[in-house]
């Protein structure tokens, strides 16, 4: 079996999957034409950025359990302009849903970060400010960075992951897909498996 490794710069308002449940909404199978290839993982329909997918079973289940605690970056624009105590909170952990996040890295960008217009674009009030912010998460519960930021009472308009461990967008626009570099490959299969056979040579 010849193994599939892909990014695609998943756009806003796609379906994480390639069946098609509702009308209204467009799946992978509109974007990739790569047989039997699954996300790992996945990014709400209204989230956009990079997905990862794969026919590599094995590497999908290591990939998406939670003890993974591999790195994922979001951009996220949220409502108003947090301050310090919200951003502390952030980084430290909030509780969502009777849960409390993780710690994680987060802090304020200084200018809006470069991406490519969200088609449609976010509701614009000309009296509420917004701000970008930098996210890096080690887990990936349902909905967290919204939940999060919401918490503290920053609402997110619009979500972003920039990255998922060492592998980035590169240059894709939304809608584009690519497969993964050699080099990419190997980091990943090592990052994914090197527990496991840590793990063997102990026994």
């Amino acid at each position: 079996m010849t193994y599939r490794y892909i990014i695609f710069y998943k756009p806003y308002g796609i379906l994480s999957q390639f069946t098609k449940d509702t009308p209204t909404h467009n799946t992978l199978k509109d974007y990739i034409e790569v047989p039997d290839v699954y996300p790992v993982g996945r990014l709400d329909w209204d989230s956009e950025g990079l997905l990862l997918l794969t026919n590599h079973g094995q590497l999908q289940h290591r990939l998406s359990h939670p003890r993974f605690g591999h790195q994922r970056t979001y951009w996220v624009q949220v409502e108003r302009i947090p301050d310090v105590k919200a951003l502390t909170q952030l980084q430290e952990g909030v509780v969502i849903q009777d849960y409390r996040t993780q710690p994680a890295l987060v802090q304020l960008l200084p200018t809006e970060p470069p991406l490519p217009e969200r088609d449609p674009p976010i509701r614009f009030r000309k009296n509420v400010p917004t701000a970008w912010l930098e996210m890096t998460l080690t887990e990936g519960k349902n909905r967290q960075v919204r939940r999060m930021t919401a918490a503290v009472g920053f609402p997110t308009l619009r979500l972003v992951r920039i990255s998922i461990a060492h592998l980035q967008l590169n240059g894709l626009q939304p809608g584009q897909w690519r497969d993964l570099t050699s080099g990419e490959l190997k980091l990943l299969l090592n990052l994914a498996f090197a527990g496991s056979s840590r793990n063997s040579k102990r026994r």
